[in-house]
């Protein structure tokens, strides 16, 4: 009787352990957006931004960029500031958002900072690359000066229209930066990803605003991005047969974040699900300017259309 009752009390732990899901937001330790995932060797990685803005402030301050990772969507550990503008000679003011990529055995993490008024460049946002021979840094300037900056774009006027990266590397090995607020852009790179190989392109997908993040599935490429849709920011998508297009305008998939006016996904497949990231602004004292990330499952109709996306409080559940 006695060990029926211990053998029941272990099957039910498990079954409680089994069943733990994560709660939306995932991270609570500190204010994070703009979420970017990156597989490698079985954990999943997020890069993310960081708002330092106080309760009373009106605009956005992001002093650094920080690295988390989980090996069960459940537990996430924190590594802290990875980097920073400082990193940069030629960078000043704000960390917006970035994205990291695993490639030719080490990686490289496009952020998107201002420039310095400097010979190069009268200042505006700007495109730059850290690399590292680990996940979790420690990074350095790839290239000693910006990738991209707001000289080489002059189809809108504002300064902050170069940012928001987001590399792709398609199967036969050639590399795509797409990047832009209120424009959407992207060029082909070489393959040491620090050089442009080739003209800068404009596109205009339905709606866009900002933060674009690509990537291919079952032949099908999908450029999802923070889009106008009924009322700012809500994530929308296109899709093509050909990363350089034409995009066919798919619909909206998630709408507007709770609390905060900007939306940013991030999609990654880990363990045989596929995870949409993004964030929003319901931590205590949370808000536009003080934003949180948060992980939902994604689904796919058989068409290859992605079906919508409601974030929930609960989140998903634990992997093994």
């Amino acid at each position: 009787m006695k060990l029926s009752k211990v053998f029941i009390a272990i099957v039910i732990a498990f079954l409680l352990q089994s069943c733990k899901t994560s709660k939306n937001p995932i991270i609570t330790n500190v204010f994070t957006a703009d979420p970017a995932p990156l597989v490698y060797n079985d954990t999943l990685y997020l890069y993310t931004s960081h708002d330092g803005a106080t309760v009373e402030d009106t605009n956005y301050k992001m002093p650094d960029w920080h690295i988390f990772s989980t090996t069960d969507m459940i537990n996430w550990k924190s590594y802290g500031v990875r980097l920073s503008p400082k990193t940069f000679s030629w960078a000043t003011g704000d960390a917006y958002a970035a994205e990291a990529i695993h490639h030719n055995g080490k990686f490289y993490w496009f952020v998107s900072t201002f420039h310095k008024e400097t010979e190069r460049s009268k200042g505006g946002a700007a495109i730059g690359v850290a690399v590292s021979d680990n996940p979790t840094g420690p990074f350095k300037d790839a290239i000693g000066e910006a990738l991209i900056y707001n000289e080489m774009t002059t189809d809108v006027k504002h300064g902050w229209d170069d940012i928001d990266p987001s590399i792709f590397v398609d199967d036969d090995g050639q590399a795509y930066l797409f990047w832009g607020n209120l424009s959407c852009r992207w060029v082909k790179l070489k393959d040491n990803l620090t050089e442009l190989d080739g003209p800068i392109n404009y596109i205009k997908p339905k709606n866009f605003i900002e933060g674009p993040w690509v990537y291919k599935r079952k032949g099908l490429y999908y450029l999802l991005y923070a889009g106008r849709g009924a009322q700012p920011e809500q994530v929308e998508y296109c899709t093509s047969k050909s990363i350089t297009g034409p995009w066919e305008y798919r619909g909206i998939i998630a709408g507007n974040a709770e609390n905060s006016f900007t939306t940013h996904p991030g999609v990654i497949d880990y363990k045989g699900k596929t995870y949409f990231f993004s964030h929003n602004g319901t931590l205590p004292t949370g808000g536009s300017y003080r934003r949180s990330i948060c992980v939902d499952y994604m689904y796919y109709n058989e068409d290859g259309s992605i079906k919508k996306i409601k974030q929930t409080k609960k989140g998903v559940k634990q992997i093994n």
